[in-house]
């Protein structure tokens, strides 16, 4: 069984203050779910340090939100994978849509800094999606195999069975619009069907989670589909009861006897 995970993504949000009350909040109303889903933080890079040490060994992970190209050198701004390594993080987002867009990152850059990730012993979370244009234009299944293809003709099928794939629908991210269950569950079960056939057993171990307008209120119906295994939340991670309740909406999909946890029974919080 794929067990499901529920990862935050801060975004350019957070301060020294406000992140420690945050974490506190989020840790104190995640006990009765911690042991049955996995959970990760992904804050800006100038906190991993402090959200490192207030998640302490609770069992929840930290996350980074993107990652250099190269191993070192002349790269000012950049942060390199060795480096986020060595801060403790064990998820690295890449290929968000905000990245793709704003920053003009192309499917060759998703690949080299997946490259990285992997080389450093990280999990890529490779985030795929569609413009709204691209969704009327029928063109959602191409879109996302072509990212997927990029990575996977860069890294080897074998490198990419082991990541995350975050489908982010473009036009539902922000928005406050969201993907419906049915529009979700259909390409979900496209892009675990590609993976498929680029190697046996591919799809069905790979975890696939869906980001965009996630929130506790329509967290139970998004997870619903045994094709969905968990969520890439962005506004709602920053509000302690929406990312709990997200969490617990997760959570509730697992039955008890599927349920298992590498997490500590107990918190450590400073």
């Amino acid at each position: 069984m794929r067990k499901p995970i529920l990862i935050g993504n801060w975004k350019m949000n957070g301060s020294l203050h406000s992140n420690q009350a945050l974490i506190v909040r989020v840790l104190a109303r995640i006990r009765p779910f911690c042991k049955t889903i996995d959970m990760a933080i992904c804050p800006p890079f100038p906190y991993l340090f402090q959200v490192r040490d207030l998640l302490g060994y609770t069992g929840v992970a930290l996350g980074a939100q993107n990652v250099s190209c190269a191993t070192s050198g002349a790269h000012t701004g950049e942060v390199s994978a060795t480096m986020l390594a060595e801060m403790g993080c064990r998820y690295v987002l890449v290929g968000h849509s905000e990245r793709r867009s704003l920053y003009h990152e192309s499917d060759n850059d998703t690949a080299a800094r997946f490259r990285q990730i992997k080389a450093c012993g990280m999990v890529p979370v490779l985030c795929v999606g569609e413009t709204l244009k691209e969704r009327e234009q029928g063109r959602t299944e191409e879109v996302v195999e072509r990212q997927l293809r990029a990575v996977i003709d860069e890294n080897g099928m074998a490198a990419v069975a082991g990541c995350i794939v975050a489908y982010e629908p473009v036009w539902a991210i922000g928005t406050g619009r969201t993907a419906t269950p049915d529009q979700v569950n259909e390409t979900h079960r496209a892009i675990r069907q590609f993976l498929e056939n680029c190697a046996a057993g591919a799809g069905q171990s790979t975890r696939i989670v869906y980001g965009g307008s996630v929130n506790a209120a329509n967290a139970a119906e998004l997870f619903q589909s045994p094709e969905v295994d968990g969520g890439l939340v962005g506004g709602a991670s920053l509000k302690a009861d929406e990312f709990s309740g997200i969490g617990a909406a997760l959570a509730n999909t697992v039955t008890q006897t599927d349920s298992s946890c590498d997490a500590v029974d107990s918190f450590q919080m400073e």
